[in-house]
């Protein structure tokens, strides 16, 4: 079987092939027979039930007739469907029930992010994943630690990504996330200003939801994470919600799950900051970083 990481970018690939294949009225016999295939083997691309090598996605958007740009697109999915990701090559680096969050990641449209102890790791400084790594894995060797600060930085490429298009990380950080600092303040303090960097990017929101916001609905939901998926497809994939601890992880994608995550954000959103005026606040914070350091 298939890497599971890898199974929701795959069957994006497959619905996105059937509507070429629809749009250009052919049908799977016609298709197979130019492309000297079978019928099933088509089929079985376009449920997404196997990974597809890049050549041969674009075998079939040629009998298409899809343009050079939608090719290369879809070459650059197909990359990402095959079932062992680059996280693969990190082995314990990243504990199993991770790697299908990494997939999830990377085939998402828009990442939402609640944090109310750390700086989210696609957003995370050198520094500062170190000395979390660090503090989470004390007995662990400086090489396992390394691999660790590896994988964390292969993550933060995706937002950087040009194909397929980055993702929008939008991120909502409690206060205190801010005020707790690192050994090395002054490293927190570039931590924070790396923090307003980022908020600057085109694909990424950061807002700060202040200690005087009072509750916000589901407060008990604590740290979580909201994946969302191409909805331009016939059967989009439902958003997924993520949480995890050091002991594994929970998925979440049920409709009512995904109602009160969504009225959760929603209250969360009400309460925050504006981007402007977390910015504000998180460069007031720095300069305290920096001042005391």
């Amino acid at each position: 079987m298939d890497d599971s990481g890898s199974t929701v970018p795959r069957r994006q690939l497959g619905r996105y092939l059937r509507e070429l294949r629809e749009n250009a009225y052919v049908t799977v016999t016609a298709a197979a027979k130019e492309l000297e295939w079978s019928a099933p083997r088509i089929w079985r691309y376009e449920t997404g039930q196997v990974s597809m090598h890049p050549n041969d996605v674009a075998a079939m958007c040629r009998v298409y007739g899809a343009s050079p740009e939608t090719i290369e697109t879809m070459r650059a999915l197909a990359r990402e469907t095959k079932a062992h990701g680059w996280w693969h090559s990190y082995g314990e680096a990243i504990k199993d029930w991770f790697k299908l969050y990494v997939g999830l990641e990377a085939a998402a449209t828009r990442i939402r992010k609640y944090e109310v102890d750390l700086v989210p790791g696609l957003l995370q400084t050198v520094e500062y994943m170190t000395e979390v790594i660090a503090t989470d894995h004390p007995q662990m060797g400086e090489q396992q630690r390394q691999a660790k600060v590896d994988v964390r930085l292969r993550r933060q490429r995706l937002l950087a990504r040009a194909i397929p298009r980055a993702p929008r990380l939008d991120v909502i950080l409690g206060e205190a996330v801010l005020r707790r600092p690192l050994r090395d303040r002054a490293a927190m303090a570039r931590q924070l200003e790396s923090l307003l960097m980022s908020s600057r990017q085109h694909n990424i929101g950061i807002r700060v939801l202040p200690l005087d916001a009072g509750l916000v609905r589901w407060a008990q939901a604590g740290t979580f994470t909201m994946l969302d998926f191409p909805s331009d497809v016939r059967e989009p994939e439902p958003t997924t919600i993520y949480m995890d601890g050091p002991c594994g992880a929970v998925y979440l994608d049920k409709t009512h799950e995904i109602e009160i995550y969504e009225d959760a954000w929603r209250s969360l959103g009400e309460r925050a900051l504006s981007a402007d005026e977390s910015r504000e606040l998180i460069a007031a914070i720095a300069k305290e970083m920096t001042d005391g350091a």
